[in-house]
């Protein structure tokens, strides 16, 4: 198999967005689990805005994430993590959940980053990076955020709850509490020079 690259996108990757879609569509219907529904134009804009990793291997789709900021930039989500089926079980995920952290971290070192998952696989890459497991009461209280679980099948779950719990854990990493890690890889110079002409 060709190599699989993992890499910071951009505006040139707009082209596999349907592809990245239907992806999440497919994997939460096999799941039966929810999914935070995106546009087109949403996916495209984070990777105009150096907000999202690409797997590919060669010309296919490989994987994908995206990163949100919330309440104030506050607070960072790492978010529709998805590994199309014919990559999965090689590492695929790892790679970018590494990268989307990083990127996260040296864009808003301060943001508490946060994850609302209800796959295993997740919650270990989580804890492996140093995220905990907390309440919802400990995530963002910005309505914008939880506006994104409308699209999910357990929304229901939610408000009857009154927002306190669902079927995702909710899990934090708190930079006070890491201070002097060091991240889980450095991205490429051409990406630094990115961020520093795009700001936060």
């Amino acid at each position: 198999m060709e190599e699989i690259k993992v890499m910071v996108a951009d505006a040139s990757h707009e082209k596999y967005v349907d592809t990245i879609l239907e992806t999440m569509a497919a994997a939460a219907a096999v799941r039966g689990t929810g999914i935070a529904k995106r546009t087109h134009e949403y996916l495209a804009t984070k990777m105009k805005e150096t907000k999202a990793v690409i797997a590919l291997c060669g010309d296919r789709f490989a994987g994908f994430s995206y990163i949100e900021t919330w309440g104030n930039k506050h607070y960072v989500t790492t978010s529709g993590l998805i590994v199309h089926p014919d990559f999965r079980g090689l590492g695929v995920s790892k790679r970018i959940k590494d990268m989307t952290f990083t990127l996260a971290r040296l864009r808003w070192p301060k943001a508490k980053i946060f994850s609302l998952t209800s796959g295993s696989a997740v919650m270990k890459m989580n804890t492996q990076l140093g995220y905990l497991p907390v309440t919802f009461a400990d995530l963002t209280d910005d309505e914008s955020f939880w506006r994104g679980c409308e699209g999910c099948i357990n929304v229901d779950v939610l408000k009857r709850t009154e927002r306190r719990y669902c079927i995702c854990t909710g899990m934090l990493y708190d930079p006070e509490e890491h201070q002097g890690d060091k991240l889980p890889l450095e991205l490429p110079n051409e990406v630094i020079e990115r961020l520093n002409k795009v700001g936060n």
